[in-house]
């Protein structure tokens, strides 16, 4: 539905047909503001789309009017005559004055779908994500959008219908083309020049220096003679669990992942000329043996992979690192706790061995595992049929699964076929874990871009193809420097990046608080959403979540606190449990969120979001019934409650915490919640990782200002030595109130009023 509160234009294109030949820029005025946009010729001429602000009317008129009117200059020419004369009519403009592709590919149907090229000036950029939030279309992400010096290129996912009134309600639009680059270009049309378009990037790159957070990637080792890997990968920082294996790269799997941790899909970053700079550097651990070694053994993967997240702490202790895994025990299901996520969640809490007291936490990507690749459409049994696999269950992991936006398919000899899967779906190559026990961790938290696949005409068979995944480094420097990459590899990749972006961002943020951030950032895809709306109960949409997790992240989101989106973030010291003569429950913790009363009173009934993410890592503990019961395998846990519909402070302290109502020994008072959370607090049975989001109309926001962080069990309260039922945890909390009316200034009325949230600890009786 368009937003009935669009803006009106701010000005019209006209089509203008000039003669043949004919500058454009003779009918451009700066000062007007009246430009020339798309041009192309044809047999009638040269065509131009002139853009005319309201406020330049009169002034294109009179240019018009001084040609026709006007006295002859001293030659006996009209004035104006430079600019006039090579105009050979004036015509209402039509989506097809700015199109400059081939016209036979212009959509009729008003409905069509697809990508677009939309072209603007680098200035309206904003402009245009703007004008796509209002109109709920999808542009592309930063890493997808092409960067020259007078155009900036975006892809947009929109109708042609959606495109025109885009075209007719603001001026931002300069050309309009398909979106049609896909990695195809570079591994077949220029597959023996690579060498130059590499080269090329290279020098638009500002390199990081040493002194940078850094992605320490787990897998086969990395060539790091590749030119866009190795100003960013130094010798001293490429390791291997055995040195007897060498440190570079056996199998392209590790090559291949360092490129999109650096750089995103290279098929954009190639195909412009913009400057890139880089926040973040490249470490490699050697994980997995070389052809012809002994394999590793799958009972001795935590070992091994706790041996590896030392070796780059050894090399650089001070250095701040995302490390990055995206191997998988094949075909083993991470319904339950193993040797291998346990350890991976010792690795993150700062338990494992060898670890000091005060360990550093560690921020760990993982990915969910692939599916099987089958050839016949027939054996294909979908996603939900390939439980995400071992340890992608690590609670403190943040786990990645895949999603696509690839849908256009330009692989010579394949033109007649079509995507498996819808743009915005989950990605054909991505495990979920829906056949999980329902008292497991939601798995994946995010998904990123992890390619599709390609259907036969007639529907029977499936391939990979390259234009549907995404371009990366390739290991073999002579002939293959470029390499297709898919499935949740490359979602791994990309989430790690982005982590490492944040960290770069952010120094002083923990861990557990770029966790936060990633994920709060997430929203979920037009066709995701669909399948959330279109179940009824809340537990209904669990199976959901455990598909998508949480949603597609962007880093622009997570970083930055925009005009109507604000962020409040919180890092917190809490001692979950005390120990007198018995094991107790110790605090909660209480924020008074700053909501701005005045606003939510003038939105009304008008639809407005809250967002609450809630991060932190437990110590595990595994084995016995740890595999059914989350209590056992965590130290302790951690829920957010808000603060109720009509309820009282008094009430809401009582209901939340028992010391509340101590004095008078009252049960705990029931207020009942209102239907308004996307997934309610019957979600949260496991993991270390919560968020969910509040929607509903503004006005019921009105005296739910405070949120209760309050510890639930854990073995640390009911079976640890006594000198560990005291021991100190962190979080991290991530708030944002979201309204979707650009004109409604949430950030003023909080900013005014806001300090860095504090909590109030206030201690449990139990």
């Amino acid at each position: 539905m368009v937003d009935a509160r669009l803006e009106a234009a701010t000005g019209s294109y006209i089509e203008v047909q000039l003669r043949r030949g004919t500058n454009p820029d003779t009918i451009e005025r700066k000062k007007s503001g009246i430009s020339p946009r798309a041009v192309k010729d044809d047999d009638g001429g040269r065509t131009v789309a002139l853009f005319v602000p309201d406020h330049a009317r009169a002034a294109l008129a009179s240019i018009i009017e001084d040609y026709r009117n006007g006295p002859l200059t001293a030659a006996g020419n009209p004035p104006k005559q430079a600019t006039v004369e090579p105009i050979e009519a004036f015509r209402r403009a039509r989506l097809e004055t700015l199109w400059t592709d081939d016209p036979t590919t212009l959509p009729r149907d008003a409905q069509h779908q697809m990508w677009w090229s939309v072209w603007v000036s680098p200035a309206n950029e904003p402009a245009l994500e703007d004008i796509c939030q209002r109109l709920s279309l999808r542009p592309a992400n930063k890493d997808r959008r092409l960067y020259f010096p007078e155009a900036t290129v975006v892809p947009v996912y929109a109708t042609r219908a959606a495109i025109e009134l885009m075209m007719f309600a603001t001026g931002i639009i300069a050309e309009l083309r398909r979106a049609t680059d896909t990695p195809a270009f570079f591994l077949d049309d220029v597959r023996f020049n690579e060498h130059e378009w590499n080269d090329d990037l290279a020098t638009r790159i500002t390199w990081p220096g040493n002194d940078v957070p850094a992605v320490c990637l787990l897998d086969t080792g990395v060539n790091r003679g590749h030119a866009l890997l190795e100003p960013a990968l130094t010798v001293a920082d490429q390791h291997a669990i055995d040195v007897t294996w060498g440190v570079d790269d056996h199998d392209d799997h590790g090559t291949a992942m360092a490129g999109v941790i650096l750089h995103g899909d290279l098929t954009s970053p190639l195909s412009d000329t913009g400057q890139r700079v880089l926040s973040h550097r490249l470490e490699s651990v050697k994980l997995l043996p070389p052809r012809g070694a002994a394999a590793n053994d799958p009972h001795s993967f935590g070992a091994l992979t706790q041996a590896a997240v030392a070796l780059p702490e050894i090399a650089q202790p001070e250095r701040q690192r995302v490390y990055c895994m995206a191997i998988t025990n094949e075909n083993v299901s991470g319904a339950q706790p193993s040797i291998w996520s346990a350890a991976i969640d010792q690795a993150v809490s700062g338990t494992m061995i060898g670890d000091e007291a005060n360990a550093p936490r560690r921020l760990f990507i993982v990915s969910a595992g692939n599916t099987e690749p089958v050839m016949e459409r027939a054996r294909w049994l979908g996603q939900d049929a390939y439980p995400a696999e071992d340890p992608s269950q690590a609670w403190n992991a943040l786990t990645i699964g895949g999603y696509t936006d690839l849908a256009v398919i330009d692989d010579e000899g394949y033109e007649d076929w079509t995507p498996m899967a819808e743009v915005g779906a989950l990605s054909p190559h991505s495990r979920t874990s829906v056949r999980w026990p329902g008292r497991t961790p939601f798995k994946p938290e995010l998904v990123l871009e992890a390619g599709n696949r390609a259907v036969s005409p007639g529907g029977i068979d499936l391939v990979n193809l390259d234009s549907l995944c995404l371009l990366t480094t390739g290991r073999d420097l002579g002939q293959r420097p470029l390499v297709p990459i898919n499935a949740t590899s490359a979602a791994t990749a990309q989430a790690a990046r982005m982590a490492a972006q944040l960290t770069a961002t952010f120094p002083d943020y923990w861990p557990e608080t770029i966790r936060a951030l990633m994920v709060h950032s997430a929203e979920y895809t037009q066709p995701m959403r669909a399948n959330l709306d279109a179940v009824a109960g809340l537990r209904d949409r669990y199976a959901i979540v455990r598909q998508f997790g949480y949603g597609v992240p962007d880093v622009d989101r997570a970083s930055a606190s925009a005009r109507d989106h604000l962020a409040l973030i919180a890092q917190n010291n809490i001692q979950p449990f005390r120990l007198e003569g018995i094991r107790k429950f110790n605090e909660c913790h209480y924020y008074s969120l700053p909501l701005p009363n005045q606003i939510l009173e003038q939105l009304g009934n008008e639809s407005i979001t809250l967002k609450i993410s809630l991060s932190y890592f437990i110590q595990p503990n595994p084995g016995f019934s740890a595999n059914v019961d989350p209590q056992r395998y965590q130290s302790f846990g951690l829920r957010f409650d808000l603060r109720r519909k009509g309820e009282s402070l008094a009430n809401f302290k009582s209901r939340v915490n028992a010391s509340e109502r101590q004095s008078n020994g009252a049960a705990a008072p029931n207020h009942p919640d209102d239907a308004r959370w996307l997934l309610g607090p019957d979600s949260v049975s496991a993991g270390s990782l919560h968020c969910d989001t509040w929607q509903g109309p503004a006005i019921d926001l009105l005296g739910r200002d405070s949120l209760c962080i309050k510890p639930v069990g854990g073995w640390w309260r009911d079976r640890a030595d006594r000198t560990v039922v005291g021991r100190q945890a962190r979080y991290a909390l991530v708030i944002t109130l979201k309204a979707p009316r650009t004109d409604v200034d949430l950030y003023s009325a909080i900013s005014a009023v806001i300090a860095p949230p504090i909590a109030t600890p206030t201690p449990i009786q139990v």
